[in-house]
C-alpha cells in the first residue's frame, strides 16, 4: 500500500510542476512559432470552439432547409374525388330532405287554414243559431204576454160578467 500512496504523491507532485509551468501568468507557450500565454489560448479555444459550434449550428438550419425543400417538391395534393363524390351526395340528400320539409310545412299550412275556415265558418254559423234563437225566444216571450193578455183579460170579462158564458 506504501507503493500506490507513492505514486499517487507522484502523480499530484507532476500535476502540480505542470500547473506551475503552463499555468502562471509568466508562462509562454511556443504553437507553430507563435507564443501564446494560457489565458490568450483560453481565449482562443473559446473562440474557435464558439466558431466550431456556429458552423454546425448553421449545417444544422441548412440540412433542414434543405430537407424541407425536397419534402415540397415532392409533395403530392391528395385525392379528394372520392370526398367531393360524397359530399355530392350528401348535398343531393339535404336538398331532397329541404324539399321534404318544406313540403309538409306548406301542407301544414294549408291544413291549417282549412281548420282556421272551418272554425270560422262554424263560429258564424253557432252565431247566426243564437241570433235566431234569441229571436224565437223574444217572439215566444212576446207571444206569451200577448197570451198572457188575452187569458187575463178572458178572465176579467168571465168575472164581470158571470152569466155571459
Amino acid at each position: 500500500m506504501t507503493e500506490e500512496i507513492k505514486d499517487v504523491n507522484a502523480a499530484i507532485d507532476n500535476a502540480e510542476e505542470a500547473v506551475k509551468k503552463y499555468a502562471s501568468k509568466d508562462t509562454v507557450i511556443s504553437i507553430g512559432g507563435y507564443e501564446f500565454t494560457p489565458a490568450k489560448l483560453m481565449v482562443a479555444f473559446t473562440l474557435v470552439s464558439s466558431i466550431l459550434g456556429g458552423l454546425y449550428g448553421c449545417f444544422e438550419v441548412y440540412k433542414d432547409y434543405q430537407d424541407m425543400k425536397t419534402k415540397i417538391t415532392k409533395y403530392v395534393a391528395p385525392d379528394l374525388s372520392e370526398f367531393d363524390k360524397r359530399l355530392s351526395v350528401i348535398e343531393q340528400n339535404s336538398q331532397k330532405e329541404l324539399d321534404y320539409v318544406n313540403n309538409i310545412k306548406n301542407d301544414l299550412k294549408a291544413d291549417i287554414r282549412r281548420t282556421s275556415d272551418q272554425v270560422d265558418q262554424v263560429e258564424r254559423s253557432a252565431k247566426q243559431t243564437q241570433r235566431e234563437t234569441q229571436q224565437d225566444v223574444q217572439d215566444v216571450r212576446k207571444d206569451l204576454k200577448q197570451l198572457g193578455k188575452d187569458v187575463d183579460n178572458k178572465i176579467q170579462k168571465a168575472l164581470d160578467n158571470p152569466l155571459a158564458h
